[in-house]
Protein backbone atom coordinates (compact mmCIF):
# COMPACT_ATOMS: atom_id res chain seq x y z
CA UNK A 1 0.00 0.00 0.00
CA UNK A 2 2.84 2.41 0.85
CA UNK A 3 4.54 1.74 -2.50
CA UNK A 4 1.22 2.23 -4.23
CA UNK A 5 0.65 5.61 -2.61
CA UNK A 6 4.17 6.76 -3.38
CA UNK A 7 3.81 5.79 -7.01
CA UNK A 8 0.46 7.53 -7.33
CA UNK A 9 1.86 10.68 -5.75
CA UNK A 10 4.88 10.54 -8.03
CA UNK A 11 2.61 10.18 -11.03
CA UNK A 12 0.59 13.17 -9.87
CA UNK A 13 3.75 15.23 -9.46
CA UNK A 14 4.82 14.44 -13.02
CA UNK A 15 1.47 15.54 -14.38
CA UNK A 16 1.44 18.93 -12.62
CA UNK A 17 3.23 22.09 -13.57
CA UNK A 18 5.97 23.18 -11.21
CA UNK A 19 4.60 25.37 -8.42
CA UNK A 20 7.21 28.02 -9.15
CA UNK A 21 9.38 28.90 -12.12
CA UNK A 22 12.15 26.36 -12.53
CA UNK A 23 15.68 27.57 -11.87
CA UNK A 24 17.73 27.67 -15.05
CA UNK A 25 20.85 25.51 -15.11
CA UNK A 26 23.16 27.48 -17.42
CA UNK A 27 25.50 26.03 -19.99
CA UNK A 28 28.85 24.75 -18.82
CA UNK A 29 30.23 22.39 -16.22
CA UNK A 30 29.78 22.77 -12.48
CA UNK A 31 32.95 20.70 -11.95
CA UNK A 32 36.27 22.36 -12.84
CA UNK A 33 37.78 19.01 -13.82
CA UNK A 34 36.29 15.86 -15.28
CA UNK A 35 34.77 13.49 -12.68
CA UNK A 36 36.25 10.01 -12.47
CA UNK A 37 35.59 7.69 -15.41
CA UNK A 38 34.38 4.20 -14.41
CA UNK A 39 36.86 1.36 -14.59
CA UNK A 40 34.71 -0.59 -17.06
CA UNK A 41 34.84 2.21 -19.61
CA UNK A 42 38.61 2.38 -19.33
CA UNK A 43 39.08 -1.37 -19.65
CA UNK A 44 36.89 -1.53 -22.77
CA UNK A 45 38.81 1.31 -24.36
CA UNK A 46 42.15 -0.24 -23.49
CA UNK A 47 41.06 -3.64 -24.82
CA UNK A 48 40.15 -2.01 -28.13
CA UNK A 49 43.63 -0.46 -28.27
CA UNK A 50 42.27 3.05 -28.60
CA UNK A 51 41.77 6.20 -26.53
CA UNK A 52 38.80 8.31 -25.46
CA UNK A 53 39.98 11.15 -27.67
CA UNK A 54 40.27 8.86 -30.68
CA UNK A 55 36.76 7.52 -30.07
CA UNK A 56 35.42 11.04 -29.66
CA UNK A 57 37.02 12.18 -32.92
CA UNK A 58 35.64 9.15 -34.70
CA UNK A 59 32.03 9.75 -33.64
CA UNK A 60 32.41 13.47 -34.38
CA UNK A 61 33.61 12.67 -37.90
CA UNK A 62 30.74 10.22 -38.30
CA UNK A 63 28.25 12.97 -37.46
CA UNK A 64 30.02 15.58 -39.61
CA UNK A 65 30.17 13.32 -42.66
CA UNK A 66 26.57 12.09 -42.58
CA UNK A 67 24.15 14.86 -43.58
CA UNK A 68 21.27 12.39 -43.69
CA UNK A 69 21.79 11.45 -40.05
CA UNK A 70 21.99 15.09 -39.01
CA UNK A 71 18.71 15.79 -40.77
CA UNK A 72 17.13 12.83 -38.97
CA UNK A 73 18.42 14.14 -35.65
CA UNK A 74 17.11 17.62 -36.38
CA UNK A 75 13.66 16.40 -37.34
CA UNK A 76 13.43 14.08 -34.34
CA UNK A 77 14.47 16.83 -31.96
CA UNK A 78 11.73 19.06 -33.36
CA UNK A 79 9.15 16.31 -32.80
CA UNK A 80 10.09 16.16 -29.12
CA UNK A 81 10.57 19.91 -28.56
CA UNK A 82 14.23 19.64 -27.65
CA UNK A 83 17.39 21.03 -29.17
CA UNK A 84 19.25 18.54 -31.41
CA UNK A 85 22.40 19.13 -29.37
CA UNK A 86 20.87 16.97 -26.62
CA UNK A 87 20.62 14.01 -29.00
CA UNK A 88 24.14 14.66 -30.28
CA UNK A 89 25.43 14.79 -26.71
CA UNK A 90 23.90 11.40 -25.92
CA UNK A 91 25.37 9.84 -29.06
CA UNK A 92 28.81 11.36 -28.51
CA UNK A 93 28.95 10.37 -24.87
CA UNK A 94 27.91 6.79 -25.52
CA UNK A 95 30.37 6.25 -28.35
CA UNK A 96 33.23 7.91 -26.50
CA UNK A 97 32.86 5.98 -23.25
CA UNK A 98 30.84 2.91 -24.21
CA UNK A 99 31.45 1.32 -27.62
CA UNK A 100 33.06 2.74 -30.74
CA UNK A 101 30.78 4.04 -33.47
CA UNK A 102 30.41 2.08 -36.71
CA UNK A 103 31.94 3.63 -39.81
CA UNK A 104 28.68 3.94 -41.71
CA UNK A 105 25.02 4.48 -40.81
CA UNK A 106 24.12 1.58 -43.08
CA UNK A 107 25.82 -0.84 -40.69
CA UNK A 108 23.18 -0.07 -38.07
CA UNK A 109 20.40 -0.95 -40.50
CA UNK A 110 22.07 -4.27 -41.31
CA UNK A 111 22.45 -5.06 -37.62
CA UNK A 112 18.79 -4.19 -37.05
CA UNK A 113 17.64 -6.78 -39.57
CA UNK A 114 19.86 -9.42 -37.99
CA UNK A 115 18.27 -8.83 -34.58
CA UNK A 116 14.76 -9.08 -36.05
CA UNK A 117 15.62 -12.55 -37.31
CA UNK A 118 17.12 -13.70 -34.01
CA UNK A 119 15.45 -15.99 -31.50
CA UNK A 120 15.98 -13.90 -28.39
CA UNK A 121 13.91 -13.40 -25.26
CA UNK A 122 14.14 -11.26 -22.17
CA UNK A 123 14.82 -13.66 -19.31
CA UNK A 124 17.11 -14.45 -16.41
CA UNK A 125 18.18 -17.85 -15.14
CA UNK A 126 15.52 -19.54 -17.26
CA UNK A 127 12.67 -17.27 -16.11
CA UNK A 128 11.01 -15.10 -18.74
CA UNK A 129 10.49 -11.49 -17.67
CA UNK A 130 6.81 -11.80 -18.55
CA UNK A 131 6.49 -14.46 -15.86
CA UNK A 132 8.75 -12.60 -13.45
CA UNK A 133 6.65 -9.42 -13.44
CA UNK A 134 3.56 -11.48 -12.59
CA UNK A 135 4.98 -12.10 -9.12
CA UNK A 136 2.90 -10.51 -6.34
CA UNK A 137 5.55 -7.89 -5.59
CA UNK A 138 4.66 -6.18 -8.89
CA UNK A 139 0.88 -6.11 -8.37
CA UNK A 140 0.67 -2.37 -7.66
CA UNK A 141 2.43 -1.56 -10.92
CA UNK A 142 -0.42 -3.04 -12.92
CA UNK A 143 -2.75 -0.32 -11.65
CA UNK A 144 -0.65 2.43 -13.22
CA UNK A 145 -1.16 3.79 -16.73
CA UNK A 146 1.41 4.24 -19.45
CA UNK A 147 4.59 2.39 -20.33
CA UNK A 148 6.85 4.85 -18.51
CA UNK A 149 4.97 4.66 -15.19
CA UNK A 150 4.55 0.88 -15.35
CA UNK A 151 8.13 -0.02 -16.25
CA UNK A 152 9.58 2.57 -13.87
CA UNK A 153 7.47 1.00 -11.13
CA UNK A 154 8.74 -2.45 -12.05
CA UNK A 155 12.31 -1.17 -11.96
CA UNK A 156 11.67 0.25 -8.49
CA UNK A 157 10.19 -3.04 -7.28
CA UNK A 158 13.25 -4.87 -8.61
CA UNK A 159 15.59 -2.52 -6.74
CA UNK A 160 13.62 -2.72 -3.49
CA UNK A 161 12.66 -6.38 -3.42
CA UNK A 162 14.99 -8.45 -5.60
CA UNK A 163 18.29 -6.77 -6.40
CA UNK A 164 21.07 -8.55 -4.52
CA UNK A 165 18.56 -10.45 -2.40
CA UNK A 166 17.40 -14.03 -1.97
CA UNK A 167 13.67 -14.42 -2.60
CA UNK A 168 11.90 -17.75 -2.22
CA UNK A 169 15.27 -19.47 -2.13
CA UNK A 170 16.52 -17.81 -5.32
CA UNK A 171 19.52 -15.47 -5.27
CA UNK A 172 19.20 -12.47 -7.59
CA UNK A 173 22.15 -10.47 -8.98
CA UNK A 174 23.08 -7.14 -7.44
CA UNK A 175 22.68 -5.38 -10.76
CA UNK A 176 20.26 -3.19 -12.66
CA UNK A 177 16.93 -4.60 -13.81
CA UNK A 178 17.85 -3.68 -17.39
CA UNK A 179 21.14 -5.56 -17.21
CA UNK A 180 19.71 -8.70 -15.61
CA UNK A 181 16.62 -9.29 -17.74
CA UNK A 182 16.96 -7.14 -20.85
CA UNK A 183 20.43 -7.70 -22.26
CA UNK A 184 20.72 -11.37 -23.21
CA UNK A 185 23.38 -10.85 -25.87
CA UNK A 186 26.03 -9.15 -23.76
CA UNK A 187 25.33 -8.49 -20.10
CA UNK A 188 25.71 -4.80 -19.36
CA UNK A 189 25.73 -3.78 -23.02
CA UNK A 190 23.48 -1.34 -24.82
CA UNK A 191 22.81 -1.12 -28.54
CA UNK A 192 22.42 1.07 -31.59
CA UNK A 193 23.46 4.58 -32.46
CA UNK A 194 21.97 5.80 -29.18
CA UNK A 195 23.29 2.81 -27.21
CA UNK A 196 19.81 2.24 -25.83
CA UNK A 197 18.96 -0.23 -23.11
CA UNK A 198 15.90 -2.29 -24.10
CA UNK A 199 14.26 -1.40 -20.78
CA UNK A 200 14.61 2.30 -21.58
CA UNK A 201 12.95 1.69 -24.95
CA UNK A 202 10.06 -0.12 -23.28
CA UNK A 203 9.62 2.78 -20.85
CA UNK A 204 9.48 5.30 -23.70
CA UNK A 205 7.11 3.27 -25.87
CA UNK A 206 3.96 5.31 -25.17
CA UNK A 207 5.62 8.69 -25.73
CA UNK A 208 7.24 7.53 -28.97
CA UNK A 209 3.93 6.06 -30.13
CA UNK A 210 2.25 9.41 -29.47
CA UNK A 211 4.90 11.71 -30.92
CA UNK A 212 6.36 9.61 -33.74
CA UNK A 213 3.44 7.29 -34.50
CA UNK A 214 5.63 4.22 -34.19
CA UNK A 215 4.12 0.89 -33.04
CA UNK A 216 4.19 0.28 -29.31
CA UNK A 217 6.86 -2.15 -28.09
CA UNK A 218 6.08 -5.41 -26.31
CA UNK A 219 8.51 -7.07 -23.88
CA UNK A 220 7.28 -10.44 -25.14
CA UNK A 221 8.76 -9.66 -28.57
CA UNK A 222 12.41 -9.08 -27.73
CA UNK A 223 13.58 -9.37 -31.33
CA UNK A 224 11.35 -6.46 -32.34
CA UNK A 225 12.67 -4.38 -29.43
CA UNK A 226 16.26 -5.04 -30.49
CA UNK A 227 15.46 -4.28 -34.11
CA UNK A 228 13.97 -0.97 -33.01
CA UNK A 229 16.95 0.15 -30.96
CA UNK A 230 19.40 -0.82 -33.73
CA UNK A 231 17.53 0.89 -36.59
CA UNK A 232 18.43 4.62 -36.60
CA UNK A 233 15.07 5.58 -38.12
CA UNK A 234 13.33 3.91 -35.19
CA UNK A 235 15.80 4.42 -32.35
CA UNK A 236 16.37 8.17 -32.58
CA UNK A 237 12.83 8.92 -31.32
CA UNK A 238 13.53 6.75 -28.27
CA UNK A 239 16.74 8.66 -27.60
CA UNK A 240 14.84 11.94 -27.87
CA UNK A 241 12.02 10.66 -25.67
CA UNK A 242 14.44 9.66 -22.90
CA UNK A 243 16.05 13.10 -23.01
CA UNK A 244 12.65 14.83 -23.00
CA UNK A 245 11.59 12.78 -19.96
CA UNK A 246 14.70 13.87 -18.08
CA UNK A 247 14.13 17.54 -18.89
CA UNK A 248 10.49 17.33 -17.79
CA UNK A 249 11.29 15.39 -14.61
CA UNK A 250 13.85 17.91 -13.38
CA UNK A 251 11.53 20.81 -14.22
CA UNK A 252 8.43 19.43 -12.52
CA UNK A 253 9.98 17.48 -9.65
CA UNK A 254 13.26 19.16 -8.73
CA UNK A 255 12.45 22.65 -9.99
CA UNK A 256 15.39 22.95 -12.39
CA UNK A 257 15.35 23.79 -16.08
CA UNK A 258 18.13 21.67 -17.60
CA UNK A 259 17.10 22.26 -21.22
CA UNK A 260 20.08 24.56 -21.82
CA UNK A 261 22.70 22.21 -20.41
CA UNK A 262 23.38 19.25 -22.73
CA UNK A 263 25.97 17.92 -20.29
CA UNK A 264 23.33 17.39 -17.62
CA UNK A 265 20.85 15.77 -20.01
CA UNK A 266 23.66 13.55 -21.31
CA UNK A 267 24.50 12.58 -17.74
CA UNK A 268 20.91 11.53 -17.07
CA UNK A 269 20.81 9.65 -20.35
CA UNK A 270 23.89 7.78 -19.15
CA UNK A 271 22.78 6.98 -15.59
CA UNK A 272 19.02 6.64 -16.12
CA UNK A 273 16.19 6.86 -13.56
CA UNK A 274 15.63 10.64 -13.96
CA UNK A 275 12.48 10.71 -11.80
CA UNK A 276 14.18 9.06 -8.82
CA UNK A 277 17.24 11.29 -9.19
CA UNK A 278 15.10 14.43 -9.45
CA UNK A 279 13.20 13.45 -6.29
CA UNK A 280 16.46 12.73 -4.48
CA UNK A 281 17.79 16.16 -5.45
CA UNK A 282 14.57 17.81 -4.29
CA UNK A 283 14.83 16.09 -0.89
CA UNK A 284 18.53 16.95 -0.59
CA UNK A 285 17.93 20.61 -1.39
CA UNK A 286 15.05 20.84 1.09
CA UNK A 287 17.45 19.60 3.79
CA UNK A 288 20.15 22.03 2.64
CA UNK A 289 17.73 24.97 2.88
CA UNK A 290 16.82 23.99 6.44
CA UNK A 291 20.52 24.07 7.31
CA UNK A 292 20.86 27.49 5.69
CA UNK A 293 22.91 26.11 2.80
CA UNK A 294 22.64 26.96 -0.89
CA UNK A 295 20.66 24.37 -2.90
CA UNK A 296 22.76 22.13 -5.11
CA UNK A 297 22.27 22.38 -8.85
CA UNK A 298 22.17 19.28 -11.05
CA UNK A 299 25.71 18.29 -11.92
CA UNK A 300 27.32 16.49 -14.81
CA UNK A 301 29.20 13.21 -14.51
CA UNK A 302 32.33 12.32 -16.53
CA UNK A 303 30.18 11.65 -19.59
CA UNK A 304 28.20 14.90 -19.47
CA UNK A 305 31.35 16.83 -18.58
CA UNK A 306 32.85 15.89 -21.95
CA UNK A 307 29.71 17.02 -23.78
CA UNK A 308 29.83 20.44 -22.12
CA UNK A 309 33.59 20.68 -22.65
CA UNK A 310 33.15 20.01 -26.39
CA UNK A 311 29.92 21.98 -26.73
CA UNK A 312 31.24 24.70 -29.05
CA UNK A 313 32.61 22.06 -31.44
CA UNK A 314 29.42 19.98 -31.27
CA UNK A 315 27.19 22.99 -31.95
CA UNK A 316 28.92 23.45 -35.30
CA UNK A 317 26.95 20.41 -36.48
CA UNK A 318 23.77 22.54 -36.22
CA UNK A 319 24.99 26.13 -36.54
CA UNK A 320 21.49 27.65 -36.85
CA UNK A 321 20.01 25.92 -33.79
CA UNK A 322 19.79 27.06 -30.21
CA UNK A 323 18.57 25.26 -27.11
CA UNK A 324 14.81 25.72 -26.63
Amino acid sequence: MILRMLLLLAGLAIGLEASAAAILVPEGNRNSSQPDIPFGSGSRTKAAKTTYEAKYQRVLKFLRDDKTLRRKIEKTAKDYDIDPIHIVGAIVGEHTYNVDVYDRLQTYYVKAISYLRSAVAFRHDGEDVDDFIKRPQFADCEELEGSYAIWTCRETVWNDNFRGKTVDGQKFPDDRFGAVFFQPFYAGQTFGIGQLNPLTALQMSDLVHKRSRLPELDHRNAARVYKTIMDPDLSLPYVAAALKKSIDAYDKIAGYDISKNPGVTATLYNVGEPDARARALKVENAARRKRGQTPRMPQENYYGWLVNEKLEELRELFPDKTVN
